[in-house]
């Protein structure tokens, strides 16, 4: 799929050789691909004999809770100072699925203090400068896909067991919406072929991870749609803002919104979405499009965000309607990107 740099490769691999004691962490409001990208590492790696400890800066969505390892994962904002600990005796950490210190909230300070060793991989934009080795490769769709390709690579596949190939697939499927976009790469099912062969059950998979609705989940995404969901014809766009107290009234769980960005993309005529959630102190915003419109420059420009063409993020501080208001007025300098109509 990717030209991996020779060099980071051997040094990871003379890395792994000489270390018991590693720590794997992604980002904050982990996703399938990040939980699944290091749950799937976590097992490759103790499979290899190696002390592992899987920290996350907040509680991972409960719809991932079925995969291996799940219920072992430190979530630092619930253990902080048995989380510190382990990552200032660790050798050596893992940063997945993110490419920024920023995005591991308040795991950051005690990530960069660490003397250990830090070794990014992932797929994600303008990687920063502070681990030790980066494979950092945004052309593949998934950081789980780019897991199984590096562990391959160093001639660690053979301790990529079931359980591990149902993390790297769950984080691969998630990622590409059931593999409907970023996913036109013949090598993506290359490697779900031989994750079958590892003996998953791709479809108890899917339905694991899609058909595990609460009503309270089903009630707030149709009252998000039905209420909260405005139109712009003339851009070919679409918001969806939810407050906390619309959140609260539903009784909302993290990942109850997981999807709900992408639903206006079933239109024809709406080439892009925002969803803006109302957090404790800041607008979570999260974005996706169609074809070439870059929302991860949108997310850039707007929130100090970024992401994929097709994929991205950021926060705003400040009001949800200070948010909307941003976005609205920026609207006509994206026109451009959109893509002609036929006459």
């Amino acid at each position: 799929m990717t030209p991996f740099d020779k060099n980071s490769l051997d040094a990871l691999h003379t890395l792994l050789n000489r270390t018991r004691r590693c720590v794997i962490t992604c980002h904050i409001s982990p996703d399938g691909d990040a939980i699944g990208s290091s749950l799937a590492l976590c097992r490759v790696l103790r499979n290899a004999g190696k002390e592992v400890k899987v920290i996350t800066p907040d509680t991972p969505p409960k719809s991932l809770s079925f995969l291996p390892g799940a219920d072992d994962i430190v979530v630092f904002s619930r253990f902080e100072a048995f989380a510190k600990k382990i990552i200032t005796d660790t050798e050596l950490i893992f940063c997945l699925d993110y490419n920024d210190p920023k995005r591991v909230d308040l795991v950051a300070p005690a990530l960069l203090a660490s003397k250990a060793k830090k070794v990014m991989i992932d797929h994600h934009l303008y990687p920063d400068s502070f681990p030790d080795i980066t494979l950092s490769h945004p052309e593949v769709s998934s950081t789980s896909a780019l897991i199984y390709l590096v562990l391959t690579s160093i001639s660690m596949g053979r301790f990529i067991d079931r359980e591990a190939a149902e993390c790297i697939y769950t984080g691969m499927m998630t990622d590409t919406g059931n593999f409907s976009y970023s996913s036109n790469d013949p090598e993506l099912y290359r490697i779900v072929a031989r994750l079958l062969e590892k003996g998953i059950d791709k479809d108890a998979i899917y339905k694991k991870v899609y058909f595990n609705n609460s009503i309270n989940r089903l009630r707030l995404n149709g009252f998000a749609l039905a209420e909260r969901l405005a139109d712009y014809p003339e851009h070919r766009a679409s918001i969806i803002t939810l407050t906390r107290d619309e959140l609260n009234s539903y009784h909302y769980q993290k990942g109850d919104t997981e999807d709900l960005v992408n639903r206006p993309l079933t239109c024809p005529d709406i080439v892009y979405s925002l969803f803006l959630r109302e957090e404790a102190d800041y607008i979570k915003i999260s974005a996706r499009s169609k074809g070439d419109f870059p929302v991860n420059k949108l997310c850039t420009d707007l929130f100090n965000g970024g992401g994929h063409l097709n994929a991205a993020g950021g926060e705003f501080h400040g009001t949800l309607t200070e948010a909307v208001a941003r976005v609205e007025e920026a609207m006509p300098l994206y026109d451009r990107y959109l893509p002609q109509q036929p006459n």
